[in-house]
């Protein structure tokens, strides 16, 4: 079977969840640098990969890596790509997205067409043809330059690795599910905890909480660009589905309560609970963080894991200043019980009246934000 390099961003703060995840898959040669893990493997490791990893925003099979700092460095060392090794005569090939960083070449749409050009001019010369009729299965195209070390690659994922399919709607602000994922893995979610949301929103927080104590692969239910993909054998996604189904937790002592002013959000949790299979495990009701309290039973200690209001606006600052008060007086833990919390705002400590035993810096999207860890 082939071997093949593939490179898997993610939220940055979440390096380390991805790269143990990607060992589990398989993945070999793991090179972590900042919001990105690099690794080399099977077409069987991408199709795991792509099915269980929780924190990777996408997988991408690496085409070509070097140093570009000229338009004539990029279609110079991608024309001589042997393409036919991966696409066929028909594929169509897009380039549909890139970024470069601290790099001499800025324009995105200069790259991505002196990219397309010189995959159009491999693609002639590994199939020694004239006319690319890109009729054939979609192998997106997408590009990361950085210090100007260029790595084009082919998007195995087709639509974001957060799109589980749980999710069509969403409250305001929501948490990405990548991002969630990687905090439920933060709190070392098992599959006998108990796990609070109070201020669940659409659910994303208790939804993968769920996934990861029952053993559930996020993206399990999920389609891929690479399905269509002609050196990935077909039959390696319904192998490792039916494996991955069969170590699924269905006897798991797991439960989950989410908590929200809002009863379209409490009824959108129980929703996005049902879409995601995990229903038998997760409660929502219509409650305020003031009426917040700690289950009575000692035995049963809790993970408080949640993503309260940011105040973004200046109107909203006196509304997060009160809850956030009121979550110290009503969430600060006791007991085996512990508090996890990710704001952006600088003075959650100051406001929630402790400082935390920890902190980690991640990031939601281009938010620094903090996850403050209690207990």
């Amino acid at each position: 079977m082939i071997k093949l390099l593939m490179t898997a961003p993610c939220h940055f703060g979440l390096e380390k969840t991805l790269a143990f995840e990607i060992r589990r898959a398989g993945g070999e040669d793991v090179q972590v640098t900042d919001g990105r893990v690099s690794f080399s493997g099977t077409p069987e490791t991408l199709v795991r990969a792509s099915l269980c990893c929780s924190a990777a925003e996408r997988i991408g099979v690496v085409l070509a890596r070097f140093k570009a700092q000229t338009f004539d460095d990029v279609f110079d060392n991608i024309k001589r790509l042997p393409l036919g090794d991966f696409l066929p005569a028909d594929a169509a090939f897009p380039v549909v997205k890139g970024q470069t960083v601290n790099s001499k070449l800025t324009s995105i749409p200069a790259l991505q067409r002196t990219i397309k050009k010189a995959l159009a001019e491999a693609m002639s010369l590994s199939h020694k043809i004239k006319l690319l009729p890109e009729s054939g299965a979609v192998f997106p195209v997408r590009f990361f330059l950085y210090k100007d070390e260029l790595t084009v690659f082919l998007d195995s994922s087709g639509e974001g690795l957060h799109k589980r399919g749980y999710r069509e709607k969403a409250g305001a602000a929501p948490i990405k599910e990548t991002l969630a994922a990687g905090i439920i893995d933060i709190a070392k979610v098992r599959e006998d905890d108990t796990v609070i949301d109070p201020f669940c929103g659409s659910g994303t927080l208790l939804i993968e909480a769920a996934l990861k104590a029952l053993s559930i692969p996020p993206c399990l239910n999920r389609r891929f660009a690479a399905e269509s993909w002609s050196f990935i054998p077909r039959e390696l996604w319904k192998e490792q589905r039916d494996l991955l189904s069969a170590g699924i937790k269905n006897d798991a002592r797991f439960m989950a309560y989410g908590y929200d002013t809002s009863a379209e959000a409490v009824k959108l949790t129980l929703e996005n609970a049902r879409k995601a299979g995990v229903e038998k495990y997760i409660r929502a009701e219509v409650r305020e963080i003031k009426d917040f309290e700690y289950f009575k039973d000692s035995a049963k200690p809790c993970k408080i894991i949640t993503n309260p209001p940011y105040a973004e606006r200046m109107l909203e600052k006196a509304d997060t200043e009160r809850i956030y008060r009121e979550m110290g007086e009503r969430l600060l833990p006791h007991g085996e019980n512990k508090l996890y919390v990710i704001t952006s705002d600088e003075r959650f400590e100051e406001l929630f009246g402790q400082k935390a035993a920890k902190n980690r810096k991640l990031y939601n999207g281009m938010l620094m934000c903090r996850l403050y860890v209690y207990g």
